[in-house]
């Protein structure tokens, strides 16, 4: 009998440890789809939410395939590509974790300056610096940082060292900045509130939950043109508190999970909070 190729041994204990995993091939990127599989024939989701979008036994859909079933990782469908691994990918977002991915000494540098201390794991440019709780993925959210969470995958490239922290608003923050290639919307000429850059006008935290409370509800009660609403409403509530640094992560969310819920994307919300900013100059 053959030995166990040692990233499938890896991946077994990573696996008991509540950590999805998949086999990475040379590239360092996951395996193919099968021929049944291939453009999603086989009936797979095309925006997957979670693992297992089809009953394939292969290593088919990528971060999808990731899972913690030791059955699946040691059976005989996925024998073939443990043995032409060259390393294992895992799905964050899947184990409640969020990896930043800094490429270079200059990203590296800006994370020691400006996110808290975590877990860091060294890779062949720079650092992964992993912390608890998931969130949504994204490439270049500034020069030489990407973020690996739900729906992608990132190399395990060993334990790393220090004290796992939890995920900070300060990443969460980077996923709903302008995209680098966003480009401004047309819009129909918006009134903006007074008070723009003047001083804060919340004397106590409940002012700003009543504010966002109305705004969550004026998106909710849209009966039509709801991208309009969600981005007027946006621009209203940045306009009044943009510039004090009292918008939390959390109250972003709560604006989008709103738009969300009325049938705007996450992509069309993110590029209405940045149009609005745009539109303010923040």
């Amino acid at each position: 009998m053959n030995p166990t190729p040692y990233p499938q041994r890896t991946a077994l204990g990573l696996a008991a440890s509540g950590v999805p995993v998949l086999p990475l091939r040379r590239g360092k990127v996951p395996f193919g789809n099968c021929p049944s599989c291939v453009g999603n024939a086989c009936g797979g989701r095309p925006n997957m939410k979670t693992p297992g979008p089809c009953h394939c036994p292969s290593v088919c859909h990528a971060w999808a395939a990731a899972t913690t079933d030791p059955a699946v990782i040691a059976s005989p469908a996925w024998a073939a590509a443990w043995q032409r691994a060259v390393c294992v990918g895992y799905h964050p977002g899947g184990a409640d974790l969020t990896v930043v991915d800094l490429d270079d000494a200059n990203a590296i540098a800006w994370a020691r300056t400006t996110l808290p201390a975590t877990r860091t794991v060294p890779t062949t440019r720079g650092e992964h610096w992993i912390y608890r709780g998931a969130m949504v993925s994204r490439n270049a959210v500034r020069l030489g940082v990407d973020i690996k969470s739900t729906m992608a995958y990132a190399r395990y490239l060993g334990p790393g060292t220090g004290t796992l922290a939890d995920l900070p608003d300060t990443v969460r923050a980077l996923a709903v900045k302008e995209p680098p290639a966003a480009r401004p919307a047309a819009h129909a000429a918006v009134a903006v509130p007074a008070g723009v850059g003047g001083e804060c006008p919340h004397r106590t935290p409940a002012y700003l939950a009543r504010g966002i409370a109305i705004a969550e509800q004026r998106i909710t009660e849209a009966s039509s043109a709801v991208h309009a609403t969600a981005y007027r409403t946006f621009l209203a509530v940045l306009s009044r508190h943009g510039r004090c640094g009292c918008l939390t992560d959390t109250h972003v969310a709560r604006l989008f999970t709103a738009a969300q819920a009325k049938g705007e994307t996450a992509r069309h919300c993110a590029d209405a909070w940045t149009n609005a900013r745009t539109t303010l100059g923040l």
